[in-house]
């Protein structure tokens, strides 16, 4: 019956149809979902990974936006007790519907390109219920999320997710894995919320603004890229030379910077 449902991927959502079983297999056992445990699945398509992550015998709550791939879903899925099916846009989703446990919400996606970035942030906004997360995502996106500072790849993405998680570079997959097959390398990234934040801000927000305005001209000194917040003096009081790149500065550094400019007068951390 199931098999009569035919879709074509649809350009406007960033559709790329995982259909290799091996690679499948592989996302399915580094993910080791268990019985009892809760996840989300975020844009199940075709049920690619639904399928398995159903077997495992965990709770799986899937949000989807494209409405002519609910009724597949609920066709293929619909009668299992454990599947509850959301119709919907990621980026709006409210996670604290779910009512879950702290650190207990497991979220899996195979994520259109076009809206990863904002919805890990979406999701770092709710890392509290968050335990893990593993996504599918652009090969060049997770080497940016698990960049180390020196190199071209670091910067506010990077910073940012590392800010709250641990990141793990798991595994590529080719184009030949999806259907249609996009024209760029995917890899496979696994984030996990920080039980205790290494370097914990004064305020997030400011480190966010110091971040932004840093690589908002990354070939300059921070001591140009940072005027606006921060003076030479107060660069160096936070410990960091003003005659380096922001590229050349760890997670620490920024920090750093962030509650420095926390302790000026009259700072507004929205900006």
């Amino acid at each position: 019956m199931t098999e009569n449902y035919q879709h074509r991927a649809r350009k406007r959502f960033g559709q790329n149809f995982l259909h290799d079983a091996g690679v499948i297999h592989r996302i399915l056992r580094g993910i080791h979902a268990r019985p009892g445990e809760r996840l989300l699945e975020i844009g199940p398509g075709q049920g690619a990974l639904t399928e398995g992550l159903l077997n495992s015998g965990a709770q799986l709550d899937v949000i989807e936006l494209d409405h002519d791939l609910v009724p597949i879903l609920r066709a293929k899925f619909g009668s299992n007790p454990a599947f509850n099916l959301h119709q919907g846009d990621a980026l709006k989703f409210d996670f604290n519907s779910l009512n879950p446990e702290p650190r207990s919400l497991r979220v899996v996606g195979n994520l259109p390109y076009n809206i990863s970035t904002p919805l890990i942030f979406h999701l770092l906004a709710n890392a509290g219920v968050i335990r893990d997360m593993h996504f599918m995502l652009q090969k060049e996106v997770v080497e940016r999320l698990a960049a180390t500072p020196g190199g071209g790849d670091w910067g506010r993405l990077s910073i940012m997710v590392q800010y709250h998680c641990r990141v793990e570079h798991l595994f590529n997959v080719g184009p030949g894995a999806f259907n249609p097959a996009p024209k760029v390398d995917s890899a496979i990234v696994r984030l996990v919320p920080h039980d205790v934040l290494p370097f914990p801000a004064k305020d997030h927000r400011l480190l966010e603004r110091v971040v932004r305005e840093a690589f908002n001209q990354r070939r300059k000194t921070l001591r140009n890229t940072l005027k606006g917040l921060l003076n030479s003096a107060e660069i160096e009081a936070a410990g960091v030379d003003g005659g380096l790149r922001p590229e050349q500065l760890d997670l620490a550094a920024f920090v750093r910077l962030a509650d420095q400019l926390a302790a000026q007068p009259k700072v507004e951390s929205q900006g």
